[in-house]
């Protein structure tokens, strides 16, 4: 399952990466294979968010497992998964890297019926008609303060790539993008959207509270182009939010308005 890039440098150590204790088929399994994703590698990863040294793309890795759990107790279904994945997903192919985001794309999607989690997702027919209304040009910076899953975020990622025609107009598409989410499970989401969607490190995409920063602490260089957002209105705050903004309030909707 590895990506052919050239340069490229894993951040893992060796013992945690794919082809030494996924791909052999007949390797690691049983109870052995399920003690060691729960308390080595996913231990281990989420650690990369802080280690010293670590680079950019592996800090996203730690970012991406800082909140992850192993779900899967049965030790025969999780090897039929990974035997599956290396056996029949190409990620250097770019039809199955495709099909791949449209997979993605339908479990998002899903995420609207799924009760509370349809918060995370907004219909993609809207977040495509909010982004051609906007419009984005190559070079603004566009912030989603309340991302998601990065609907309205990859609208614009495919927006912008329309006016990509070199190798420096690719660096200022991947600089442009940024977005806040400050639940664990939808922050995951998004980082991995984006990474399907082109943003190989998404550092840009943050796990945080927009509405957590006192408004007087915004400055010039917080300055972004474009605002579009999309969030969750009927929520509350935590005690204390509302006396960092105008609005005495702790209601999400009147809060939001109120930072501008």
């Amino acid at each position: 399952m590895a990506i052919a890039v050239p340069g490229y440098q894993s951040p893992l150590p060796s013992r945690l990466r794919w082809t030494n204790w996924a791909k052999d088929a007949e390797g690691i399994t049983g109870e052995d294979l399920i003690d060691f994703v729960n308390n080595e590698l996913f231990p281990s990863l989420k650690k990369l968010a802080t280690a010293a040294g670590v680079p950019p793309h592996g800090k996203v890795v730690g970012s991406v497992f800082e909140d992850a759990y192993n779900y899967m107790k049965s030790r025969t279904l999780l090897r039929q998964v990974i035997n599956t994945i290396e056996a029949d997903v190409d990620f250097n192919s770019s039809t199955d890297r495709h099909l791949f985001n449209d997979i993605y794309e339908k479990i998002l999607s899903d995420l609207q019926s799924a009760g509370n989690a349809g918060e995370y997702y907004t219909p993609r027919a809207v977040t495509q008609l909010m982004v051609d209304v906007l419009n984005p040009q190559l070079g603004e910076l566009i912030l989603d303060s309340a991302c998601g899953t990065g609907g309205f975020l990859t609208c614009a990622i495919e927006h912008l790539k329309q006016q990509v025609n070199n190798a420096d107009d690719l660096r200022t598409l991947q600089a442009s993008i940024h977005g806040v989410e400050k639940k664990p499970l939808p922050h995951m989401l998004a980082m991995t959207n984006m990474m399907l969607h082109g943003i190989d490190v998404p550092t840009r995409i943050r796990h945080n509270n927009t509405l957590s920063r006192p408004l007087k602490d915004y400055g010039p260089r917080d300055r972004v182009d474009i605002v579009v957002t999309n969030p969750p209105f009927g929520g509350m705050e935590e005690d204390g939010i509302d006396t960092t903004f105008r609005a005495n309030t702790r209601r999400v909707k009147r809060l939001i308005s109120s930072w501008r």
